[in-house]
C-alpha cells in the first residue's frame, strides 16, 4: 500500500544535540530549515534520544549541548512563532510509539539498514552492540509516524531511512488498519462525497483494483486530498479503501530531496568538529580572520611569484560557497598567473564569512543572555507537540486494542 499522507504540508527534521553549530550545519541543515519554514508545517526538535544511541557513556554534556544547538538555530533564522521547536525526551508518546512499532518490526530491517554497519566501523572504540543502536532507525521512524508528517527533508544518503519508515507504516496499516465493519464504513464515505464524486471514486478505485491501473490511482489519490467535507477518519478510511487495504492509521511519509551544500573544513575535508577544522556560528572575527590565514593553499605555490591551481586549494572550495562571479574570476587569474599572493586571495573570504555570521552571533549573544526566554520557547514547542502526538497515539493504542474503558 502506497498511500499519499494527508498531512502533506507537514514537515518532520531533527538534529541532534552537538553543542554550538558551525557553518556545515548552516549550510547543510539550517539554511534550509530556514526556507522550508514558510512553506510548511514544521516541527523541528532536538533529538537528544538519538544523541544516547552512540554516546550513551557521555550523557552529562548533552544539556549544555541542548540549549547551545537551540540559540543557535534561532540565531541563524529558525522562528519560534512559525514553527514547533521542541526536546524528543520530552514528548514521551515518541518512546511509546517506538516501543509499539517495535513488536511489528523484522530484526532483519533494522539489521540490513547501511549505516548500521557503517557507523560500527567508523566508531569501533566505542561498543555499540546495544539495541539502542539497533533500534535507532525504528526510533527515527516513530519520530516521524507520531506526527503523521506527509514529507521529511533528508540528503540522499537518508532517503533508507524514510523508506524503512513506509514500510513500518505500510506494515501497521496491513495489521490494525482493518476495523471492524471496514468496508461497510468505507462505502458509506463514498456517499458523503456527493453523486459525481462518489461514482469518480468508485470507477477509479476498480481501475485500479481490477486492472491495476496506476494513473486511476494517482487520479483518485488527488480526488481525495480535494475533500473538504469529508472527516479525517472517512479520508483515511477511503485512501486505504481505494488500495485494497484498510484504514491508513500511520500515512507513509515521503523523502523531500534537498540539495545540501558540501561545506569543506579548513583543511578542504568536510567540515567536522571531529576533525578540528570548523568555523563555529559565533566565531569572534579575530579567530575567524587567524583561522583563514592559517588555511593551507596549493602546496606548490612555495613563494609569491609561484602560480598556483585554484582546483588544489582549499580556500578555492570555500570561494566557491561565498565569491560573486566577479571574484571567482579574480581569484582565478589572480592564482593561476601569481597576480595576487594568497593572503590577497583570503582578505574577501575573511569578509564574507564575517558579514554572514556577524549577525548569527549577535542575535546569539542576546539569546545566551536570557536562557529563560529559550526555556519558555522550547516548553511551548513541547507542548504542541505533544498535543499532536497524543492524537496519533490515541489512535494507535486503538487500532492495537489498547484503549481500555477503566
Amino acid at each position: 500500500m502506497d498511500t499519499v499522507a494527508l498531512q502533506s504540508r507537514r514537515i518532520v527534521s531533527g538534529m541532534r544535540p552537538t553543542g554550538k553549530l558551525h557553518l556545515g550545519h548552516y549550510h547543510g541543515v539550517l539554511k534550509n530549515w530556514i526556507t522550508l519554514q514558510h512553506e510548511f508545517d514544521c516541527f523541528f526538535f532536538v533529538a537528544d534520544w538519538h544523541a544516547l544511541t552512540t554516546h550513551y557513556d557521555e550523557s552529562g554534556i548533552i544539556e549544555d549541548s541542548v540549549w547551545e544547538m537551540v540559540i543557535d538555530w534561532m540565531a541563524a533564522g529558525i522562528e519560534p512563532s512559525a514553527v514547533s521547536l521542541f526536546l524528543q525526551s520530552q514528548v514521551p508518546e515518541h518512546a511509546e510509539l517506538h516501543l509499539l512499532l517495535s513488536m511489528i518490526t523484522p530484526m532483519s530491517w533494522l539489521e540490513r539498514v547501511p549505516t548500521y554497519k557503517d557507523q560500527q566501523e567508523k566508531l569501533k572504540e566505542k561498543d555499540l552492540s546495544t539495541y539502542g543502536f539497533l533500534g535507532y532507525p525504528l526510533l527515527q521512524s516513530a519520530d516521524i509516524l507520531i506526527y503523521r508528517a506527509g514529507q521529511v527533508p533528508v540528503g540522499e544518503d537518508q532517503v533508507v531511512h524514510v523508506e524503512l519508515t513506509r514500510e513500518v507504516a505500510r506494515r501497521f496499516n496491513h495489521i490494525y488498519g482493518r476495523e471492524k465493519d471496514f468496508e461497510a464504513k468505507a462505502e458509506a464515505a463514498i456517499k458523503k462525497m456527493g453523486k459525481k464524486n462518489a461514482k469518480l471514486y468508485s470507477n477509479l478505485r476498480r481501475a485500479y483494483t481490477e486492472r491495476g491501473d496506476a494513473e486511476a490511482l494517482e487520479t483518485a489519490r488527488a480526488l481525495l486530498k480535494s475533500q473538504q467535507n469529508l472527516a479525517l477518519g472517512d479520508t483515511e478510511r477511503l485512501f486505504g479503501y481505494l488500495e485494497g487495504g484498510g484504514k491508513v492509521i500511520l500515512p507513509e511519509p515521503q523523502a523531500l530531496l534537498t540539495t545540501a551544500a558540501k561545506m569543506p573544513g579548513l583543511d578542504g575535508q568536510k567540515m567536522s568538529k571531529s576533525y578540528g577544522n570548523t568555523i563555529a556560528l559565533r566565531e569572534p572575527d579575530d579567530t575567524l580572520a587567524e583561522k583563514i590565514k592559517k588555511m593551507p593553499t596549493d602546496p606548490q605555490r612555495v613563494r609569491r611569484t609561484d602560480p598556483g591551481d585554484p582546483d588544489k586549494c582549499p580556500v578555492w572550495q570555500l570561494h566557491e560557497i561565498y565569491a560573486t562571479e566577479d571574484q571567482k574570476a579574480w581569484v582565478q587569474e589572480g592564482c593561476r598567473t601569481a597576480g595576487i599572493g594568497c593572503l590577497d586571495c583570503k582578505g574577501p573570504l575573511i569578509d564574507a564569512i564575517s558579514a554572514e555570521l556577524k549577525p548569527i552571533r549577535e542575535r546569539a549573544e542576546e539569546l545566551s543572555q536570557h536562557p529563560e526566554d529559550v526555556r519558555r520557547i522550547i516548553e511551548d514547542g513541547n507542548e504542541a507537540a505533544r498535543e499532536v502526538a497524543r492524537e496519533t497515539l490515541e489512535e494507535v493504542r486503538s487500532a492495537m486494542g489498547l484503549s481500555y474503558k477503566l
